[in-house]
């Protein structure tokens, strides 16, 4: 059951309502919007834009370079079976940084648009600290250098080659 209880200022044009069940307060004006005080529960609408920016974080660029050495490109290939991971970890794209459920779904994102795009960034050479120090102006401007990027082979396609 509900409790409502008003009350009227005499000297402000306002009228407060207050709900004794779940403790909020709400103030209404003459004319207007009512503002709503003492809901303690909403601190998520707070930091609403940072959860969106951190909802789908995936690796940088420089970070997926580096997974794209070959012995540290071997081991994420050839993971063990996690339950944990989307398809127990056996279907990943290196270039993407993503699991994928099954071989044919590996397969269709390797055509995708988002994919492509994504090998496209990783032709260029990741950031460094020297490359920092000269655009500051502590030495000569070099441009970066292109990194050759090719798809990784599939598991199909990696034993026809066999």
């Amino acid at each position: 059951m509900l409790y409502f209880c008003a009350v009227v200022a005499p000297y402000r044009s306002s009228t407060v309502i207050a709900d004794t069940e779940t403790s909020t307060r709400t103030t209404k004006k003459a004319m207007g919007k009512s503002k709503q005080t003492g809901n303690h529960k909403s601190d998520k609408k707070k930091n609403i834009a940072k959860l969106w920016k951190t909802k789908r974080r995936t690796k940088d660029l420089d970070q997926i370079h580096h997974d794209m050495k070959p012995e540290v490109a071997a081991k994420l290939l050839h993971q063990e079976v996690d339950y944990d991971v989307t398809g127990n970890a056996q279907h990943y794209c290196l270039h993407c940084a993503r699991y994928f459920v099954d071989l044919r779904s590996l397969k269709e994102h390797v055509k995708t648009k988002v994919h492509k795009r994504r090998l496209k960034q990783l032709r260029e050479e990741p950031y460094t600290q020297a490359e920092a120090e000269r655009a500051a102006g502590m030495g000569s401007y070099i441009p970066a250098k292109k990194v050759e990027v090719h798809t990784q082979p599939l598991e199909e396609e990696a034993e026809e080659m066999k």
